[in-house]
Parts: structure tokens; C-alpha cells; sequence
């Protein structure tokens, strides 16, 4: 059986996209809103490198999609965010502050406009990061603040509806929401139990003209063994205390 999460399968997965779709940034969906478009989102929690190699990937097929970067050392690479933004993909700021702030919201948008200014490049729309073991939903910070004073477009998930979108993400080496504690939308559990692996998406995309948003995590994806079976090893164990925490929300 061919291996899941490699890169080769993403080009495959990129291909089949262009086919009926028309691949979009998130900043471009929420400008144009473009019929048959496949939002293609990248959240880089980890390793940049792989982004780098991704979107080169998409570069080579002359798509656009959009990375979010963290502002942590394992994810923050001024270099290779540069690289990709000089590819012509646009870069996010993937946003974690109230996390950090312990929920206090004054904290929080302080470090938000702090770190904001750390990137290189324009920033036009925003993607709250999920911590799975944190009690805080980063997206409620603008319960209490208006994100649009920062000059930007959007948020990832809180300008986009998701009731006319058709949303998967690989969160958990899994595109059917299985493990998804806080990368949930309001379509999260359509039509996605069928979806096993990567193969099986490709195969939806090539058979639908509906408005879909991709959501990959890049540090999952590897072509060279070792780093990834590291990977599936690791996740694997994160997603047993995943199961855990939503058994617990759901009683």
C-alpha cells in the first residue's frame, strides 16, 4: 500500500484540485468569493522547512495557497517565510495569544498586536491556533476586540461560511474530523466518514464542483522515511489523548 502524507500525494492531491476547482488564498476567497473555488490553507505549527517544500510543490503548478505561521521558534522562519511569500503565496499569522495570556483578553491583545509586527511581509488575514490541552478558544479574543483594526481582511475561520464550504483538514493524519478537538466549522461530520486517507480526497475533489477548503498541517507530510514514520509514530500517541479529551467534552 502506498504510503499516506507524502509529498508525491500532495502534488497528486494539488492536480486533482485543478481540475474543477479553482484554487484560491484565503485573502483572494474573501475578496472575490470565486465559484468552484478549493481554499487552500496551510497551518505551520512545525517545521517551515516542509512548508517551504510544499509550496514549492504548488508554485511548480502554478497555484497560490495560504501559510499561517506561528510565532514560536518552531515554526517562525523570517528566511523561509520570505522564500514563500516571494513564491506569491500569502503568509498568515497563525495566532495563539490567548493561549498565552492564560484567557485574559487584555493580555492577549497586546501580544497580538506585538507579535503581528514580527512579520516580514503584509499580513491580511489571521488563523487562531488550537491547542488541544488548553482550556481557551483563541477565536473568542474577538468577542471582546475588532481584528479589522489591525488592517486586516479575515480570520481563517470566522470570515468564511462554512455552511456553503466543504472543509477538510488533516488534523490528526485524519481528513474526516475524527481527532479534531478545536479545527471544527459548522460543515465538520458531512459526508466525511468516507473520507480514509489522502486518496480518497483526491478522489472526492475530482467529482465535485463544490466550494472546498484543504487544511494541511505541512510537519505531517514527509517523502523520506524516517521523518515519516516519526511522525505517524508521534501522532499516533497524541491522538489517544485526543480521543480522551473529546470523549470528555461530549459527556
Amino acid at each position: 500500500m502506498a504510503r499516506d502524507f507524502t509529498f508525491l500525494l500532495y502534488r497528486h492531491l494539488c492536480r486533482a484540485l485543478l481540475e474543477r476547482h479553482v484554487p484560491v488564498t484565503v485573502a483572494e476567497f474573501i475578496r472575490m468569493h470565486p465559484d468552484n473555488a478549493a481554499i487552500i490553507r496551510h497551518d505551520v505549527d512545525k517545521k517551515p522547512q516542509n512548508a517551504l517544500i510544499m509550496a514549492g510543490i504548488e508554485k511548480s503548478l502554478g497555484l497560490s495557497s495560504t501559510y499561517y505561521f506561528r510565532t514560536v521558534p518552531e515554526s517562525f522562519n523570517e528566511d523561509i517565510i520570505k522564500q514563500i511569500s516571494d513564491m506569491g503565496h500569502e503568509i498568515g499569522y497563525h495566532y495563539e495569544v490567548l493561549d498565552k495570556a492564560k484567557g485574559d483578553p487584555h493580555t492577549a491583545i497586546e501580544l497580538f498586536r506585538q507579535e503581528l509586527e514580527k512579520f516580514p511581509c503584509k499580513i491580511e488575514t489571521i488563523c487562531m491556533h488550537g491547542n488541544p490541552v488548553t482550556p481557551w478558544d483563541n477565536r473568542h479574543l474577538w468577542l471582546y476586540y475588532d481584528y479589522k483594526r489591525f488592517g486586516l481582511t479575515g480570520e481563517a475561520y470566522l470570515s468564511l461560511d462554512f455552511s456553503k464550504i466543504e472543509y477538510f483538514s488533516d488534523t490528526g493524519r485524519s481528513w474526516n474530523d475524527r481527532y479534531s478537538v478545536k479545527d471544527l466549522t459548522s460543515r465538520n461530520g458531512n459526508d466525511r466518514k468516507r473520507i480514509a486517507g489522502t486518496p480518497d480526497l483526491i478522489d472526492l475533489v475530482k467529482n465535485t464542483s463544490d466550494t472546498i477548503c484543504i487544511v494541511t498541517h505541512p510537519q505531517r507530510w514527509n517523502d523520506s522515511w524516517l521523518p515519516w514514520f516519526n511522525e505517524l509514530f508521534c501522532q499516533s500517541i497524541k491522538n489517544i489523548g485526543k480521543s480522551g479529551i473529546i470523549y470528555l467534552k461530549k459527556r
